[in-house]
């Protein structure tokens, strides 16, 4: 058992102003000793015995004090305050010390001496240990304004409201002050430490100003800046998601550090979120929404660090149901049952009867609503920005996405959908010049290397978004053209190659690399590249192989699958088809292949498929494109085999399918033998899915299969079993749609960046982006005028089928502007005020004037001197109302039973 040091233990119990064996008196087993006791000797607690809190003293008084000689005691004093167990400043010439509490103070000090807490993790551990410890005792008995740490808003949020105070302002502090440092976040150093990290930026971001930057300064701590410098750090915190608050025991409108704090890592925020107690910590100001003006976009809800802010419905319902009151620890008992422990895992982004259905079925969840808006506006420019948060590829999408967004529009129960695919494929037609493109600024600039291989749309939108975060991503692509299936998969006539590469071009600007014609696995080993100094690997090879049916004839000249067929003509390397051509297979690239073997020069292309014309997987629209360009489906036949000569196929034989599925849902077609047919084929292309194709990429690795060989990962990171490969698009999902894919990219992309960081969590802090869509059935739309949806001409099937350029236009202006006043505006955010802090974080996302802070309370800030009286005093009162309270919820439940 470990001796405890027993002056160290005083020394505790003199900075939690106890005493050692009383009933409040720090133990050994207590945070408060635990932080100090692998930093201090006991000599030199015995010497910080003699400091007194917030009361300057020079060596040679100390060392009066602790008998000791000068010299010596100078000495020990200096180690103190390295440590970070006293302050250090020089007045009046002379270096003189002082203890303060333990937080804002010591824990953070401690824990921001780099070489301390990378020797120590516990201290990280003490620290956290330290707010779990207070943080029960705090709730409800604490006034606004009163507590130790202190909300002050962005400046922004605040500029212009009547009511604020200069107190209130982040630049009062900053231009009062003429001494500036900048180090670390102390609580996500802390998190780090305990492999707890939320991936939020900790990195030279926090500031001290006056004594406290002096202290930083002299011992390392923090780096000096300039009051300019300082300013540009509020606003990097402020563009990372990060809110601002600042030590509040120095007296009204004094204090001497700005924290910039997100709220899965931050100890002060977390009396807010676990503990359900935001009176501790908030500014005078709550949020307010304008219902109005608000679009759901849902920018202001991922950011707000205590989960005041949800989507939710605007819409009427047909029976609206009331509000349902809450407990507050004002005056209400507040125990465990009230408390939120998992608050970093566990942030809802809906509230609880759902919001607008576009959002939430869009795999990537872009603010639909939003960029629908700003386009009614005419704020083309705003509306891509907005969009290219969520999706790097709005033009590419804008021609191949599936539209999940319109299929549940809520429009659609009154008339028809709005034209959302079309409205955001003329938004993004920016993204196709240079001069418009937009190109997001980097977040930050991290020295690490990451691997992304395979420039399909999950890798280049990993890719991207690792970028923007400040990384060096290199993409490794073994073909000859970027992009992956976009390129070599889909056709001209849908996906022209310059649209892929136009918004490409976004990344080579953030600095993303490319490296061609390189497999990785043949021509470089995963090895190789992690002793050339990549961190991470992004897996995202797409599934490139298609699929055999194991018929008799397979093998025959003139058979291929629709991904070769593909591939082939989209570089180049197919010649000119001639004869008759069969495609078998119902899916979007089945008829991909039927239009571009008929673009290739095929005299007759005819499509054979299981499914009934009503149960095609391919789209609706695709299917009546292809049949506009004079291509035969036949719906309900079944390859039976494939007859050649001399080694050449001649003609295919089908049997008619009596169903596809079995009663379980199960793929179990049935034919009838004795109903076939044969048709005569000089070309015959499968395309009935598509295989991995692994080579050696994954060889010498931890990484598993599935049966399909696409890779196991977890479902939310996307981490393998190799820990520092990730996985996304087809080698995870098997084939699906690019947007799809894209989201997954994103999702990746935080999952990489939490892991090449050290001590980060990939799930702690996380937002789990479970978007729900309301109950449609139970809304009244009754009201609304029906208005035609604006369409693009239809592309007439004779001329296209000549081309491999995409006929295909966009809607104009004028439609455009006709088209987003369609849009019912579904959604709005929901504002729980009482847990709003105040910050302000969710007025810097909003693009609408729909969000804003209000002043709502009056509390000026505290003084360390009288503090404990206003807090004694509160929990009186507090008490008062719990007991005047508790009869009348006793008669209550009489009354009920």
């Amino acid at each position: 058992m470990k001796m405890v040091k027993s002056k160290v233990l005083d020394f505790a119990n003199k900075i939690s102003r106890t005493k050692r064996g009383s009933r409040n008196g720090v133990t050994s087993d207590d945070p408060e000793y635990k932080i100090l006791e692998p930093i201090l000797s006991e000599e030199m607690a015995e010497v910080a015995l003699c400091l007194e809190l917030r009361k300057p003293k020079s060596a040679q008084q100390v060392a009066l004090l602790c008998g000791k000689q000068e010299a010596e005691t100078e000495k020990l004093l200096w180690e103190i305050a390295m440590v970070g167990a006293a302050f250090v400043n020089e007045i009046d010439g002379v270096d003189q010390y002082w203890i303060d509490v333990w937080v804002p103070g010591h824990m953070e000090m401690i824990v921001n001496n780099k070489e301390l807490i990378q020797k120590y993790p516990q201290l990280g551990e003490a620290f956290d240990a330290f707010g779990k410890k207070k943080g029960p005792l705090a709730a409800g008995n604490i006034p606004v304004g009163s507590g130790p740490m202190r909300i002050i808003p962005i400046q922004t949020a605040i500029d212009g409201e009547t009511k604020s105070a200069s107190y209130e302002e982040v630049s009062k502090y900053l231009n009062d002050n003429d001494i500036f440092s900048l180090s670390d976040c102390a609580c996500r150093t802390s998190r780090e430490a305990m492999g707890e990290g939320c991936g939020h930026l900790k990195e030279d971001i926090c500031i001290q100003m006056g004594h406290a930057a002096e202290y930083y300064i002299r011992t390392g701590r923090g780096r000096k800046i300039t009051r300019d410098e300082a300013f540009e750090v509020i606003k990097k915190a402020e563009d990372n998601g990060l809110m601002h608050s600042m030590p509040n025991f120095d007296g009204s409108g004094e204090t001497h550090a700005i924290c910039n704090c997100c709220g899965c890592g931050c100890f002060a925020l977390r009396l807010a979120s676990q503990w359900q107690n935001p009176d501790m910590i908030r500014s005078n100001y709550v949020v307010k929404v304008d219902a109005q003006e608000c679009v759901a976009c849902g920018e202001c809800v991922e950011v707000c660090p205590t989960n005041a802010l949800r989507l939710g419905q605007k819409l009427c319902t047909a029976q609206p149901e009331k509000p349902k009151k809450r407990d507050l620890p004002y005056d209400t008992k507040w125990g465990p049952d009230k408390w939120n422990p998992d608050y970093r895992t566990n942030k809802q982004v809906v509230a609880e009867g759902g919001s607008s259905p576009c959002k939430a079925e869009c795999p990537a969840h872009i603010g639909i609503q939003g960029y629908i808006k700003l386009a009614s506006q005419g704020k083309y420019r705003d509306a891509l920005e907005l969009i290219k948060k969520e999706n790097p590829f709005p033009a590419v999408c804008g021609r191949i996405c599936p539209k999940k967004c319109e299929s549940d529009c809520t429009r659609g129960d009154i008339d028809n959908p709005i034209a959302i695919d079309d409205i955001k494929k003329f938004i993004a037609q920016q993204d196709l010049n240079a001069e418009t493109r937009y190109v997001p600024t980097k977040k930050h600039q991290y020295d690490k290397k990451i691997a992304v291989i395979g420039s399909g749309p999950a890798g280049l939108s990993c890719a991207y978004f690792l970028a923007v975060d400040g990384y060096q991503v290199t993409v490794f692509e073994k073909q000859p053209a970027l992009g992956g299936m976009l390129t070599l998969g889909i056709p001209s006539y849908r996906l022209e190659k310059d649209v892929i590469l136009s918004e490409i071009e976004a990344l080579k600007e953030l600095g993303v690399e490319f490296r061609l014609g390189i497999e990785v696995g043949q021509d470089v080993t995963l090895d190789a590249l992690r002793k050339d100094g990549y961190s991470a690997f992004y897996i995202a090879v797409g599934a490139q192989s298609g699929r055999s049916l194991g018929l008799k004839g397979e093998s025959s000249i003139g058979v291929t699958t629709g991904v070769d067929f593909l591939r082939q003509v989209n570089l180049g390397q197919q010649s000119e088809l001639s004869g008759q051509v069969v495609v078998i297979g119902g899916g979007n690239v089945a008829i991909d292949v039927a239009r571009t073997a008929t673009r290739a020069g095929a005299d007759d292309v005819q499509l054979f498929c299981l499914e009934s014309r009503a149960h095609m997987p391919a789209h609706k629209e695709e299917v009546e494109e292809a049949l506009a360009e004079d291509i035969s489906i036949h719906n309900g036949w079944g390859p039976r085999r494939i007859i050649e000569e001399d080694s050449k196929v001649t003609a295919v034989e089908f049997a008619q399918c009596l169903r596809v599925l079995d009663e379980a849902g199960n793929f179990s077609p049935e034919f009838d033998e004795q109903h076939t047919q044969v048709i005569a084929a000089d070309h015959v292309i499968l395309s009935v899915g598509q295989a991995m194709r692994w080579g050696r990429l994954l060889t010498g690795s931890k990484v598993n299969l599935n049966p399909n060989q696409t890779v196991i990962a977890d479902p939310i990171t996307y981490q393998t079993g190799e820990p520092d490969i990730f996985v996304g698009g087809d080698a995870y999902t098997g084939p699906r749609f690019a947007i799809d894919a894209i989201a997954q990219g994103k999702e990746a992309a935080i999952s990489i960046h939490r892991f090449v960081q050290h001590g980060q969590s990939l799930l702690l802090g996380r937002i789990q982006r479970n978007y729900q869509s309301f109950d449609r059935q139970a809304l009244n739309l009754d009201g609304y005028d029906n208005s035609p949806r604006q369409e693009i001409a239809e592309v007439d099937g004779q001329e296209s089928k000549k081309t491999f350029r995409d006929l295909r236009g966009t809607l104009t202006q004028q439609q455009v502007q006709q088209e987003t006043l369609r849009c019912l505006d579904c959604g709005v955010v929901v504002a729980d005020e009482f847990m709003c802090v105040g910050c302000g974080a969710c007025t810097t996302k909003c693009q609408f004037d729909a969000i804003s802070l209000v002043r709502a309370y009056d509390a000026d800030g505290a003084d360390l001197k009288n503090v404990k009286g206003v807090i004694i005093k509160h929990a009186l009162k507090r008490k008062v109302r719990i007991a005047m309270k508790a009869p009348i919820k006793r008669i209550k439940t009489m009354l009920v039973d």
